[in-house]
């Protein structure tokens, strides 16, 4: 099998690039480990950035998105009882964020693929990157215990955290920067009406409370636990109790009913650098994860093969390799900036049980300075809503 560029996982970031640069006229086939059903099944969680949200209408998959998503202009934080709404909306000139699950866009991309008979190959494994060093790669694998190869100019590793595109990169090129969390959150999928017209997030002696929302009859509800706990420890009669002695204030009291699924995550904050060897270039949880505070996962990953479709186009329409050159630098500037948005979100919001009173009454203080200066509630809007894609300052780059 030959291909120009072959796309290694079908999430969000594998599926995006091979319709943009279909929409380009370049050829690409996707490889997933998984089926069909598996990776438009698996519920994640879903808030998109206005330029997520503009760039799945301008690549022609955003229709059932404004249909069946949720248009929020702000948030609401609360602290110390009190609930104050930030209305991201006027503070950012008119921009907003879509409350649209991560499996939906998955959904729409997988469809749109399909139907322009873009070439998807499900259930793979043993996937292995050879010659990436070089102007002609090569992807094995195996299909219906069948071995198969695929030749491309390029490979877009977009597989993960856990794929094995990332360790294609030798360890004497790659650093590799985390921070693990002493959070982690349990989250419910609940058939009840929506809480609140806009996502909660919760500040409180107990721990951190976030109420989010999916469709009219089931939310998505999260709460902050030692990420070593338990699940079987958390009876849904606790959950509801937990929660509700989190969030509710005098006068607005939280819907209960029926959890239908429940799991605990740990967090962490993950980059590698650089995103490229050769022609292989990652993008995604491949090359950054992101803690769930600043809702920043899915957008890196639209943001990364915006810039990655850039300079693949440029190539083939001029064998121009700059772009391709300046990826992970292009690239890097953005994710650094989310990476320290969403450990402040998560800094502030998130009860350390470690911390002196001192430290509890400073992140109080922090709370309330945020809640009371419209500047500090322009920075949040506009980190939240999404700062603009990286490429726009071409110029300080000298590309």
């Amino acid at each position: 099998m030959k291909t120009q560029v072959g796309i290694i996982g079908a999430g969000p970031a594998g599926l995006m690039l091979s319709h943009l640069l279909h929409l380009e006229g370049i050829e690409s086939v996707i490889l997933e480990c998984r089926t069909r059903e598996e990776i438009e099944s698996t519920i994640r969680a879903g808030v998109l950035e206005q330029g997520t949200v503009d760039l799945m209408n301008e690549a022609g998959v955003g229709d059932r998105m404004m249909r069946e998503g949720h248009l929020h202009h702000g948030i609401e934080l609360q602290y110390s009882g009190i609930r104050q709404r930030v209305n991201m909306h006027e503070l950012t000139g008119g921009k907003s964020i879509m409350v649209y699950p991560q499996h939906e866009v998955i959904k729409d991309l997988v469809a749109a693929r399909l139907e322009a008979r873009g070439e998807i190959i499900f259930g793979v494994s043993d996937v292995g990157l050879h010659d990436v060093e070089t102007n002609s790669p090569r992807i094995t694998f195996l299909k219906d215990g069948a071995e198969m190869e695929l030749a491309c100019d390029f490979i877009a590793g977009c597989d993960g955290y856990h794929g094995p595109s990332r360790q294609m990169i030798p360890a004497s090129v790659r650093n590799e920067k985390k921070q693990i969390y002493p959070f982690g959150w349990l989250g419910v999928l609940a058939k009840t009406p929506i809480a609140n017209p806009e996502l909660i997030y919760a500040n409180h002696d107990r721990g951190f409370a976030l109420i989010s929302q999916r469709t009219p009859e089931i939310q998505r509800h999260y709460l902050q636990v030692d990420p070593t706990e338990d699940i079987a420890n958390w009876s849904d009669d606790r959950i509801w109790s937990e929660l509700k002695a989190r969030v509710e204030t005098d006068g607005w009291e939280l819907p209960d009913g029926p959890i239908i699924q429940k799991n605990i995550v740990s967090m962490r904050s993950f980059v590698c650098e650089p995103m490229q060897y050769g022609r292989l270039f990652i993008a995604g949880d491949a090359a950054h994860i992101v803690p769930p505070t600043g809702a920043k996962g899915l957008n890196l990953a639209m943001a990364d093969v915006q810039v990655l479709k850039r300079g693949i186009t440029a190539f083939y329409q001029s064998g121009d390799m700059n772009w391709l050159n300046h990826y992970s630098e292009v690239a890097l500037r953005r994710i650094w900036k989310a990476q320290r948005f969403s450990y402040w979100m998560t800094t502030m919001l998130h009860t350390n049980f470690n911390h002196t009173s001192f430290e509890r009454s400073v992140q109080l203080s922090e709370l309330d300075y945020v809640t009371s200066s419209r500047a500090a509630l322009t920075s949040l809007s506009e980190n939240y809503i999404g700062l603009p894609f990286e490429w726009e300052k071409e110029r300080s780059l000298q590309i």
